[in-house]
């Protein structure tokens, strides 16, 4: 479920390149506009942004060097002028996931497990020939809203000096959850964030698939949130005992260039029109609401 929200910091400048053309790129949207993501939700897209369906976010992916998962729905990015930062919004049929760990997610505890993973994942990373890659901590510790049921976290990582925030929502449905993953130049992350939060409270699920709505008989996932923080593989491995052999493994799956991310945004920040003059605003402490 979702893994190239590892991988899709690798190339953003291309999508300013596309705007040079006469025609907006198939399967872009300009907002204001309501953008459907597949037959589970839809996000209100507002002016100055665009919205991407599941065909050109496939195709968005591919032609930045990252491999899609097929999963995808559906993204959200910043207009012609800025473009510091993207979403990209994946659907799994996890099944209905229990959210009664809600108050005993163990932040410090998931970290040390999550850093001793990052150590073994280091090991293959050299094995491959690739950059090691620091889990320095947490950039916002896990947060989960039960009223609207989202869940909420950010880690700081470092490669070969690079700095790379991670920052991902899950928004529970009532048998499958909904991963989005924020993509963003990490010295405007915080304004990245709070743009990207006022998008997702325009999100909400279509009529029988909110978590709200689960019935007796619905498909259970079997594991709670704690879990989700672990990720896809670490799902069963937070069951099993396992989570620091699955970090290992979703380490690995950041393959992205990373040392070259911020000459990458370097490039981009001499876009006119940008919004982000006056500093980046705090990010705020809940999550977005979701209806």
């Amino acid at each position: 479920m979702f893994r190239h929200a590892f991988v899709a910091v690798a190339v953003l400048c291309s999508t300013s390149l596309l705007f040079a053309q006469t025609a907006i790129p198939q399967g872009w949207t300009p907002g204001p506009t309501v953008g459907q993501l597949g037959n589970q939700a839809s996000v209100s897209v507002p002016e100055d942004y665009m919205f991407l369906d599941a065909k050109a976010t496939k195709l968005f992916l591919e032609q930045n060097q990252n491999i899609p998962d097929g999963d995808e729905l559906g993204a959200v990015r910043i207009g012609e002028n800025d473009d510091y930062w993207f979403a990209i919004f994946s659907y799994e049929e996890t099944g209905h996931v229990d959210d009664s760990d809600r108050s005993k997610i163990d932040a410090d505890a998931l970290m040390k497990s999550m850093k001793k993973g990052n150590e073994q994942g280091n090991a293959e990373r050299r094995k491959r020939g690739w950059s090691e890659l620091t889990l320095e901590g947490w950039h916002k510790s896990p947060y989960y809203d039960p009223a609207t049921n989202n869940l909420t976290w950010a880690t700081r990582l470092d490669s070969s000096g690079n700095a790379v925030i991670n920052h991902s929502v899950r928004l529970l449905g009532r048998t499958g959850t909904m991963s989005v993953a924020l993509v963003a130049d990490p010295s405007m992350i915080d304004t990245a964030t709070t743009e990207f939060n006022d998008v997702l409270q325009g999100y909400s699920y279509n009529s029988g698939r909110r978590y709200a709505e689960f019935v007796k008989g619905d498909k259970l996932a079997g594991y709670g949130l704690t879990a989700l923080i672990a990720g896809g593989a670490g799902a069963a491995a937070v069951k099993s005992g396992l989570l620091q052999k699955a970090w290992k493994f979703i380490v690995m799956l950041f393959v992205a260039a990373i040392a070259g991310l911020r000459k990458l945004f370097g490039a981009m920040s001499g876009a006119s029109g940008s919004r982000n003059e006056g500093g980046p605003r705090p990010v705020p402490v809940p999550p977005p609401a979701v209806r």
